[in-house]
């Protein structure tokens, strides 16, 4: 039986609302230990924002992180997939898409992230980004 999305994403996604600063979402980054956040505005995906996202697409520039919101900088309408698609149709659209990360919506509402790293510890758990994912972070 084909693995499931639900059997594979990181439950429990982190939203922000397209207004919040480019600091708070950093802060959050840093206090969660993660590397990215979806953009949401109500129960609606309506982006989603990277630590890399934040350093190209404002710090570089010289932007006040005080000032960009998170909505003026994430990927907006990201490609999002449910929960019981296959895990196969993750990893298709995100080669189609050329992105690492999927936000997984049930019922319209986010409810969990799908990343390479997830596809990889599943799929080829002897891989090199399967031990990076799986690897707990540097301090």
């Amino acid at each position: 039986m084909a693995q499931l999305v639900k059997d594979v994403m990181t439950a429990g996604v982190v939203t922000v609302w397209p207004e919040a600063s480019l600091a708070e979402v950093a802060q959050l980054m840093r206090d969660q230990d993660i590397g990215d956040v979806v953009v949401a505005s109500g129960d609606t995906v309506v982006g989603v924002i990277t630590d890399r996202d934040i350093t190209v697409r404002a710090v570089a520039d010289g932007a006040d992180p005080l000032s960009l919101s998170a909505g003026s900088v994430c990927t907006p309408d990201p490609v999002v997939i449910g929960p019981d698609e296959p895990a196969g149709q993750a990893a298709a659209l995100m080669r189609r898409h050329a992105v690492r990360r999927l936000p997984v919506v049930a019922d319209g509402r986010p409810v969990g992230l799908v990343s390479l790293g997830d596809l990889a510890r599943e799929r080829d758990p002897g891989s090199a980004l399967s031990d990076i994912s799986r690897a707990e972070p540097d301090v």
